[in-house]
């Protein structure tokens, strides 16, 4: 059997998830493991200490256990979308720094001891409402096709919008709404988010993508 590439993963980490989404578009066939977060298998805190997803093993013995290194890594071998193109590090800089702490803190207040998270909810509107505003000369971040900026972007700007999807339809960001919606609905998010059973020491590999 052909040796392949190891991913640990967890099903709804948006960092693992744009992972899977610059993997599953480059054409790379990787083995699959599930992570439960709770009970972390060793083979994975050994290729990484600091036990967070995603981590990528190659065949080679290297580990890549950033998100976005991963994404690059996938797409400087095959990028049949040309996705680099619409890479913008600037946006996703402000995505991962103060976008994804202030969702993390309207997300989760009980872990921060937080009663109100109003003044989270208003840090992170500063930031949809910019993507709004950069959606009104094209469809996506960068062009009218999906981009890196996009998959880095997406799985956080759900996860927010999952907290509550009420107060988010109500807001006047009708571009960001159909982009988001778009993302949700595409066959590419609907093959990265297939169910996997937990990954044990001893499991017969799962291939992904199938």
């Amino acid at each position: 059997m052909t040796k392949r590439h190891i991913l640990y993963s967890f099903r709804r980490c948006p960092y693992a998830m744009r992972a899977r989404m610059a993997i599953t578009v480059s054409g790379i066939s990787v083995e699959l493991r599930e992570v439960v977060l709770r009970d972390k298998p060793d083979e994975m805190l050994e290729a990484s200490p600091k036990g967070t997803v995603p981590v990528l093993v190659l065949t080679d013995g290297r580990v890549i256990d950033e998100s976005l290194s991963i994404m690059r890594w996938a797409l400087d071998l095959n990028t049949p979308q040309n996705w680099l193109a619409g890479d913008d590090p600037a946006l996703i800089t402000l995505n991962d720094g103060p976008f994804k702490t202030a969702l993390d803190r309207y997300k989760y207040p009980h872990r921060y001891e937080i009663i109100d998270t109003a003044a989270d909810r208003l840090e992170a509107t500063k930031f949809l409402s910019d993507l709004d505003a950069r959606l009104t000369s094209h469809i996506h971040l960068a062009d009218n096709t999906p981009g890196f900026t996009d998959i880095a972007i997406f799985p956080f700007v759900r996860q927010f919008v999952a907290t509550d999807q009420s107060w988010f339809g109500a807001q006047p960001w009708p571009r960001l709404q159909r982009w988001l919606d778009a993302h949700v609905r595409s066959p590419l998010f609907e093959t990265i988010m297939q169910r996997y059973p937990q990954w044990r020491t001893g499991d017969a590999p799962t291939f992904f993508p199938i």
